[in-house]
């Protein structure tokens, strides 16, 4: 049963404008201790910022890219950055506010963005990154369809637009989701 958290939904493109408030949302969905309301916290894992204006800013305005921005009764409660690659599209800076994590918002929101990309682009697959230790969400996207590959990248260890790391065994690891 859907929960009343996912009723009265608009969803958009983000602007300029959105900015501030995109990165407050973010922030709140893994940094600090308001991301521990949640469940998506990244708190004991890294430290420091998640992302920042410019960063924001910059998914706003790349070419073959958005960040889809979730309103309810006008206030923003959830984003994610949509990106066209070739014949897939890559989902990132997910972000759900803590108060309405597990509320099934989550699950309403990347069917969305699987439904717009493979509407707008013709992506036939869904690509994501994902810290590598993160089983619970991890678990959380496999429910969803997305499987694990294996495919490690680094962790960006020193650069602190990235956060500060509390552990020196993080990567991100691919995961997949054909759309057909």
């Amino acid at each position: 049963m859907e929960s009343a958290a996912v009723h009265g939904l608009t969803f958009r493109d983000a602007t300029d404008a959105d900015v501030d408030t995109l990165v407050a949302l973010i922030e709140s969905a893994y940094r600090g201790d308001s991301s521990r309301v949640g469940w998506t916290s990244e708190a004991d894992i890294l430290q420091g910022q998640r992302t920042d204006p410019q960063g924001v800013l910059s998914v706003i305005k790349a070419p073959d890219s958005r960040l889809l921005t979730v309103e309810r009764d006008g206030a923003v409660v959830a984003c994610c950055q949509l990106e066209h690659r070739d014949t897939h599209a890559y989902f990132g800076m997910f972000a759900v506010s803590p108060a309405l994590q597990g509320s099934g918002l989550g699950k309403v929101i990347i069917a969305e963005a699987e439904r717009r990309v493979r509407e707008s682009w013709g992506a036939r697959e869904m690509h994501m990154t994902v810290i590598s230790v993160r089983d619970d969400l991890i678990g959380w996207y496999e429910r969803r369809g997305y499987r694990r590959t294996g495919r490690m990248t680094p962790f960006p260890y020193g650069d602190e637009r990235f956060g500060i790391p509390q552990r020196d065994d993080l990567q991100f690891e691919l995961l997949v989701k054909e759309l057909a």
